[in-house]
């Protein structure tokens, strides 16, 4: 096989044509730290490498040339044109991890793109059509309407969870729960720290039988579901009508019709007002930064003098990080998510009038709850993809094993902020300390 050198020495003659494993050395600097294979007979990377990546068909190519970075290599993974190999492919954290940590590319020049170019040929660097799970650009979305409109904020949130909610039961186990568990120990299970998540909200949020609860983004309404058990009257808003059918269901299956209810519905359509306290878990992230202040307007607006509010939102590690979403979490996860940091959260509670008074970060929490899911979808991944597509399988288990990562190199992190709608002196009816078991 051609060294690196050699191919170095061909790219500068313009005479030899790359094999699609010695561009991938000449843009690594031969560094790989995995074994890499491809549909034209070529390898690189140690023979003995427990990990590896097999670019299977020419389609693959142009994912990966066309779309440089995280979203040619989702489309590739995702048609199944890059396979990973000696990890799973719903769970590729190991490898995920591995070229993270190892495998660096460079900016190529001018002249040895001219080489990888007349290499590959213009057929394959010709655009193709991306795999269909993949959502529309966000420029057309911005062009096609008003983002975090009702109707945007509908079709986004729709796009990721109307899957099958057998799919999510499958991922999500038993609570039907997706969002960041809260873990007493590594050792606990999934189940279990869930479960101690709802309990850790609803002591927050100083609940008690026959107080009201407004449960915004309510999911499967497992938080709604939680608080009715111990009597307390709930509503909860999901814009995914699987989510509220499956959730209404749940609800009348455990006989809890009289106290609680979820409805399909946006939540600044909400109409009542008087809450004791209203639970926001892993909204935030869909509504976009810009409407932070109209957002905690309408939650203060629907409390009454002393109600709490506990915000349970994914954020980032600072607050001057741009606040869109990568190319990948953007496209097939996440259309029009935003991120930003804690304090630009508080910060927003606090200009609406809410006072806040307890805030905590639980990211290493997020990492043991996506190792858990990404088992789950492991264990069940031949049902998943029976159930929605291998395509939809692979994204999830890409989504879920680099979000992981992510939390465990604080990249991203998950807080939740406690707030308090203050009387008209300035009282909160609050306890001096912390009231709640951590």
């Amino acid at each position: 096989m051609t060294t690196l050198k050699e191919s170095t020495s061909s790219a500068t003659s313009r005479t030899h044509k790359l094999t699609i494993s010695e561009i991938l050395e000449l843009l690594s600097d031969g560094n790989i730290p995995l074994r890499f294979s491809a549909y034209d007979g070529s390898a690189a990377g140690p023979e003995d490498a427990k990990l590896g990546l097999k670019l299977k068909s020419p389609r693959g190519t142009t994912y990966l040339a066309t779309a440089p970075g995280d979203l040619g290599m989702a489309r590739a993974y995702v048609s199944g044109d890059l396979e990973p190999e000696g990890v799973h492919p719903g769970d590729p954290y190991d490898l995920l991890r591995v070229m993270g940590d190892e495998l660096h590319f460079r900016r190529p020049s001018a002249l040895t793109l001219a080489t990888i170019t007349r290499s590959l040929g213009w057929d394959l660097l010709r655009p193709i059509a991306p795999p269909p799970q993949e959502a529309i650009p966000r420029w057309r979305r911005i062009a096609e309407g008003l983002r975090h409109s009702k109707t945007r904020d509908a079709e986004s949130i729709s796009h990721h969870y109307d899957v099958s909610n057998t799919f999510y039961e499958y991922v999500l186990g038993e609570s039907m729960t997706y969002t960041c568990a809260a873990y007493t120990s590594p050792e606990q299970s999934l189940e279990e720290a869930q479960e101690n998540k709802y309990r850790l909200v609803f002591e927050k949020l100083g609940l008690k039988e026959g107080d009201r609860l407004l449960d915004i983004g309510c999911g499967w309404g497992s938080m709604v579901r939680y608080a009715a058990r111990r009597g307390v009257k709930v509503i909860g808003a999901t814009l995914s009508r699987e989510q509220a059918e499956w959730a209404q269901k749940a609800i009348a299956d455990e006989g809890l019709s009289e106290l609680a209810e979820v409805r399909f519905s946006d939540y600044r359509d909400i109409a009542e007002t008087g809450f004791d306290a209203v639970s926001s878990i892993g909204l935030t992230e869909h509504i976009g930064v810009s409407n932070y202040p109209a957002y905690f307007g309408f939650i203060q607006s629907k409390l009454r003098d002393g109600g709490l509010v506990l915000n349970h939102s994914i954020t980032r590690p600072d607050n001057r990080s741009h606040a869109k979403a990568g190319s990948f979490i953007d496209r097939y996860v996440f259309p029009d998510g935003e991120l930003t940091g804690s304090g630009r959260i508080i910060s927003e509670m606090q200009d609406v009038g809410l006072e806040v008074r307890h805030e905590e970060n639980l990211r290493e929490h997020y990492a043991l709850t996506l190792a858990a899911w990404c088992r789950n979808l492991v264990d069940n991944w031949d049902a998943c993809v029976a159930e929605a597509g291998e395509g939809t399988a692979r994204i999830w288990g890409l989504y879920m094993a680099g979000s992981r990562l992510g939390f465990e190199r604080n990249v991203v992190q998950l807080h939740q902020v406690l707030g308090v709608k203050l009387g008209p002196k300035g009282e909160a009816g609050l306890p001096l300390r912390p009231w709640w078991d951590a």
